[in-house]
């Protein structure tokens, strides 16, 4: 699988971005896709993830303001980001991970732990200043 982050950039507070993921290679339809974050010293923490049954869970410091959607069409991920907050400020990375049945993946019950997910984009940055 692999897995291509766009749409990153600087904004100023209050701004949005939308980002985007293309994703190839998925052999199984049970699947979780979700966006992660990295900020400069800090752990990787799971931002916004979606289920192929297309349950949705937020971190709380998102919620209201963050959106995650996909298009099984075409395995394209999005998130878009409102009211933006110099703390939203880090490396975003679009995850995955699949599986014959729902129960064989951890991405289910432990949606926002990062080891849970086997695949991994390369990032894309986002700094708002304030």
């Amino acid at each position: 699988v692999q897995l291509v982050e766009s749409g990153g950039g600087s904004v100023q507070a209050g701004g949005s971005l939308r980002l985007s993921c293309s994703a190839s290679g998925f052999i199984y339809s049970t699947r979780c896709m979700g966006w992660f974050r990295q900020a400069p010293g800090k752990e990787r923490e799971g931002v916004a993830i979606i289920a192929s049954d297309g349950s949705t869970i937020y971190a709380d410091s998102v919620k209201g303001r963050f959106s995650i959607s996909q298009d099984n069409a075409d395995n394209s991920l999005y998130l878009q980001m409102n009211s933006l907050k110099p703390e939203d400020t880090a490396m975003y990375y679009c995850a995955a991970d699949e599986s014959i049945v729902r129960g064989w993946s951890r991405c289910h019950t432990s949606p926002r732990d990062r080891t849970a997910y086997k695949y991994w984009g390369q990032g894309t940055q986002v700094t708002v200043s304030s």
